[in-house]
């Protein structure tokens, strides 16, 4: 019964919960029991909330009164180890930051607890989350579920690892680079980045890279991620960088789609994996079959401006100038990629301007792009998870630096725009791959319809990893 519960969605726990066929005391207690059993060998949690039963019992307590607290109520959510949580240290995988305790929540927490939603704990991420491997130097490694010696990706890796497990059945993450839908897809959820401005950033660390920095949910299913999109939206008064906006409504499924749909496999985001080509081509076969008007495109904008050297020039002269008085004498107490990191050279300002020059063309660029077509569909990640610690990686004969793999992810951090991974097929070593769905800017909608499209024809939806 235990699994069943772990494995049920968190929208299916909250009506389990309303109609008193599960309590909150039921749900809670066994996520526990599972994060006991299960999280020696993942590492995904770092801490567990103590008072988490004593909630659980709260809400009991007010669903007998009559009371519903929102849409989550009594139902556990998490949080990777980057936002502020009330008498919770907000570490960020950093020994410099080991005892810093937060003294109020961050706007994204404090709404899903408004929600209903009761805090379960929190998960492990690189240090500064600014790595695509979940490892640091006060934690430890996380690993993947499907295969422990594989990476679950990063940032948010260990709250996808914890996904995929049933240890939570809904998490929080963020994505400056990729950090909600490359764990999403080396570990089989779904990986949610919004609109750039749909979710305040505040409480959420290091406060750096704010450009094209995103939070938003990680979840079993596209259903769940909606609601959790629609719970974190809107203005909270304190974050300067988000726009009043209406939040996204939640759709219901349908047997028909009317969206334009570009889908890309190849050219300017080269090489990729023979395997996850064809998941692509099979996404894109399944949104025409759905009524979409599907056509394979060409992208050049991305052939004329380099995605990846705007991020690595603009952002290691912003991480750069933020870390340095925050390192100064504690150099020694770093990752050795955060010490490699804040190490390299700043950029001269030639450099850094053209990089700026670059940046707007591609935002100009996608802009017209999303003129004729409603999405993009394209690969979430070029290859599936891969062994930990690698530094290059062979993707079809190609050997190419691991930070190359970025370059289908990061444009849209970039842009701005809403992208999500939703898992669509596996490898022949059974490992999940996902497809990313982009969106025009504030049209999560269409983002969350074409998400629920390919839920519903994929062939993986039920599949679990094995028990590590």
């Amino acid at each position: 019964m235990h699994e069943d519960i772990c494995f049920t969605d968190a929208t299916g726990l909250a009506s389990l919960i309303r109609k008193r066929e599960l309590s909150p005391v039921e749900v809670v207690s066994a996520h526990l029991e599972r994060i006991s059993a299960l999280n020696p060998k993942l590492n995904a949690f770092i801490r567990v909330a103590e008072d988490a039963l004593d909630r659980a019992r709260e809400s009991e307590g007010a669903l007998a009164r009559g009371e519903i607290w929102g849409p989550l109520h009594g139902v556990p959510f998490t949080c990777k180890d980057s936002f502020d949580v009330v008498r919770f240290p907000t570490t960020c995988g950093s020994r410099l930051f080991e005892h810093q305790v937060a003294r109020e929540d961050a706007t994204s927490i404090a709404r899903l607890k408004r929600a209903g939603g009761i805090f379960l704990g929190k998960t492990n991420t690189p240090e500064f989350t600014l790595w695509w491997e979940t490892d640091n130097s006060l934690f430890g490694r996380t690993n993947n579920p499907w295969d422990l010696n594989l990476i679950p990706g990063g940032s948010s890796g260990g709250e996808a690892a914890a996904l995929a497990t049933g240890l939570t059945p809904l998490g929080l993450g963020s994505d400056v680079g990729g950090s909600l839908r490359m764990p999403a897809h080396y570990c089989g959820v779904v990986g949610f980045k919004p609109t750039h401005g749909r979710v305040p950033l505040t409480g959420l660390h290091p406060d750096v890279l704010l450009r094209t920095m995103h939070v938003g949910p990680l979840a079993r299913t596209v259903r769940d991620a909606a609601l959790g999109l629609h719970i974190l939206s809107g203005v909270d008064d304190i974050d300067p960088w988000c726009i009043p906006m209406d939040p996204p409504t939640i759709p219901a499924a349908t047997s028909t789609l009317r969206l334009r749909v570009g889908w890309l496999a190849d050219g300017p985001i080269s090489p990729i994996d023979p395997e996850v080509r064809t998941v692509v081509e099979k996404a894109a076969e399944s949104l025409q079959l759905m009524g979409c008007d599907v056509e394979q495109v060409s992208l050049p904008i991305l052939e004329e401006t380099d995605a990846l050297a705007i991020p690595a020039i603009t952002g290691s002269l912003e991480t750069g100038y933020y870390f340095e008085p925050i390192i100064r004498g504690r150099e020694s107490e770093l990752s050795p990629v955060m010490q490699r990191r804040l190490a390299a050279p700043w950029p001269d300002v030639r450099r850094y301007c053209k990089c700026m020059a670059d940046w707007e063309t591609l935002r100009w660029g996608m802009a017209e792009y999303f003129r004729t077509y409603d999405l993009l569909l394209c690969p979430t990640m070029p290859l599936p998870a891969y062994q930990h610690g690698l530094t290059e990686l062979q993707i079809d004969g190609h050997l190419i630096k691991a930070r190359q793999k970025l370059i289908t992810v990061n444009p849209w951090n970039l842009t701005g725009s809403p992208a999500m991974s939703v898992p669509f097929g596996l490898s022949s070593t059974r490992l999940p791959i996902g497809v990313q769905l982009v969106g025009r800017h504030f049209r999560e909608l269409e983002v969350v319809q074409a998400g629920m499209a390919l839920e519903e024809m994929s062939d993986v939806r039920h599949i679990r990893p094995p028990l590590p």
